[in-house]
């Protein structure tokens, strides 16, 4: 059956359809418990919450489901560049910003450059509520974490853009490899190389990987209904992951306005922009990306998003959307279903017909 793979055995689920670990606020229990009761691998992406977040968080996640399900974090959640970041760069990227404060007549923010990473903690809370499965991007956790959690039970999960990453993730002996393709929406979870330099295609990512990669594979980016899946399972993926067509669902946080615009004609014109937060995210095109180029020194991660933050705020009250990011990918076609569990019986519903097996 197409259903049963090595991630349906691995991972304890139904179906090899994940959701997408949507982080900045966007994952909520009641997606990922739609995903998990419906027999896929619900997510929740927690790289901004803290320890006693991430409890509260389980709290009300096992309220909703007795099913696996993933937590999410970064490895590298604070540029290394932050440490000794320059009072003139900051100057002078503050000053490149300070016309779109103007125009919303709200006052630049304070800026402190020491901030500190919450990874280490955040792993102390995945150790004490042991999900079925912890999955990372933007690097790989130490030898003695990914003991740990192979001495709990749980599965580990890492995202590769690139060969070189996935083969990295292997020799780390994680359970399973995320391929994650250009096209996906969100960050760029690049770790060996610059994100502008590791921009292969989701259907390349996976061939490239099955070649030389023992590890299951997990396709992501792109993919969003039944045809897409039964494409990535032909390709010889073990498992899909979806984030764009699960972001528009009523159970996700994201707000009206940013489903609207997934669902509207702009969502066809996305660009890969660090403008937003200093890294590289695919979002659909607004003023700031399109007028701050990634040629253009921005502040480091999370730096840049303290300094956005405010700004997109004021940007949301006065409906100003050109200077909203709205993440996402670049399949936004045929998006028709607002609820998660009806995303889920027509995605099992449309790769089963395809595959007819």
């Amino acid at each position: 059956m197409w259903n049963e793979s090595k991630i349906t055995g691995l991972l304890g689920i139904k179906y090899p359809i994940l959701l997408g670990p949507m982080g900045g606020g966007f994952s909520t229990p009641q997606l990922l418990a739609a995903v998990s009761n419906a027999g896929g691998l619900g997510s929740f992406g927690a790289y901004t919450f803290t320890a006693e977040q991430i409890l509260e968080a389980d709290k009300a996640i096992r309220m909703l489901t007795d099913k696996p399900y993933n937590i999410n974090l970064w490895v590298s959640d604070v540029d290394e560049g932050l440490a000794d970041f320059s009072e003139q760069s900051l100057t002078k990227i503050k000053e490149l910003f300070q016309p779109y404060f103007d125009e919303l007549g709200i006052p630049m923010p304070n800026l402190d450059t020491n901030i500190a990473s919450k990874f280490e903690k955040q792993v102390e809370a995945i150790f004490k509520i042991r999900p079925a499965v912890f999955s990372f991007i933007f690097g790989i956790p130490s030898k003695e974490i990914l003991d740990e959690a192979r001495r709990l039970g749980i599965k580990t999960v890492g995202a590769a853009t690139t060969l070189d990453e996935a083969l990295l993730l292997e020799e780390a002996n994680v359970d399973a490899i995320v391929a994650a393709g250009f096209e996906a929406g969100g960050h760029r979870p690049s770790f060996l190389r610059p994100a502008s330099e590791s921009l292969t295609g989701t259907f390349a990512l996976i061939q490239q990987l099955k070649a030389k990669v023992k590890t299951p594979v997990i396709a992501a980016g792109g993919i969003v209904d039944g045809k897409g899946i039964a494409a990535a399972f032909t390709l010889g993926a073990d498992a899909v992951q979806l984030g764009t067509a699960f972001l528009v669902t009523d159970e996700s946080n994201a707000s009206p306005l940013h489903k609207a615009k997934i669902l509207s004609d702009e969502a066809k014109y996305t660009v890969l922009s660090k403008s937003l937060t200093g890294r590289m995210g695919r979002m659909i095109r607004n003023r700031i990306s399109e007028e701050v180029s990634n040629e253009t020194e921005v502040l480091p991660f999370p730096l840049q998003t303290r300094l956005i933050g405010p700004l997109r705020e004021a940007a949301l009250l006065r409906g100003k959307k050109d200077m909203i990011n709205f993440w996402s990918g670049q399949k936004t076609v045929n998006l028709r279903h607002t609820k998660a569990s009806e995303l889920m019986a027509s995605l099992v519903a449309e790769t089963k017909e395809i595959l007819r097996y």
